[in-house]
């Protein structure tokens, strides 16, 4: 019997750990910087630049804030644009089970801009409210620098890029918590799934089910030694 006991006790704790570690390690979405290549209509003329896109969402309360930022300039300016008087935005494409586009903007340039160099863009936050649950992709849509009181250049990806993020959104009031079903050709081009922090309570709840359970299998096995 006190062998049964050390088995049931090494047992529990072994699933304890086991539900504490799922639990750290599960991801509430994936990124990937994506090559996005701008055509861009400027007052001077056609202009193309290839960028790379970061694209990130964090959430805060029932809303994201969604960041988007890129790793070179798409477009550059003949004339010195002088601390303060560019301002970019940017609209994101959501697709999977959402639609529509979600609006970011920059702040206005923290320096003057040097004639004929890249105009440096920075990052661009905006917001998004899911209105059900499910998963949601995050593609670079139209981008816009508006510099010295007019829309100085409008730049349209080219190259249909891929998604830069993935959002699998739980927790909407309303909203079907089921979640989407696999793929079992394993055909999906799009990005892996991953799963959400929102399932930690759930996996919380699991890892107590089997504590208590290897607890009350501890108390029956002592109550029928004591008989």
């Amino acid at each position: 019997m006190p062998n049964r006991r050390r088995t049931t006790a090494a047992l529990t704790a072994a699933a304890a750990v086991a539900g504490a570690t799922v639990l750290a390690g599960a991801p509430a979405a994936h990124a990937a910087v994506v090559d996005v290549d701008y055509a861009c209509e400027t007052k001077i003329g056609p202009k193309s630049a290839v960028s790379p896109v970061d694209i990130k969402a964090v959430r805060n309360g029932s809303a994201y804030t969604v960041t988007m930022s890129f790793e070179k300039g798409v477009s550059d300016s003949p004339v010195e644009l002088p601390k303060g008087v560019m301002t970019p935005r940017a609209e994101l494409v959501l697709g999977g089970d959402a639609s529509g586009r979600v609006k970011v903007t920059g702040t206005p340039n923290t320096a003057a801009v040097p004639p004929d160099t890249p105009i440096k863009i920075g990052t661009l936050t905006g917001t998004f409210t899911p209105k059900k649950n499910g998963r949601v992709t995050f593609t670079a849509g139209v981008l816009t620098v508006h510099a010295l009181g007019m829309d100085a250049a409008v730049c349209t990806p080219k190259n249909n890029p891929k998604p830069s993020l993935e959002l699998q959104v739980t927790g909407v009031s309303g909203g079907s918590d089921t979640p989407p079903p696999a793929d079992d050709d394993g055909s999906d081009e799009q990005l892996p799934k991953t799963g959400p922090l929102d399932s930690a309570p759930a996996l919380g709840t699991l890892g107590g089910t089997v504590l208590l359970t290897g607890a009350a299998g501890v108390l029956w096995l002592t109550r029928r030694t004591a008989r």
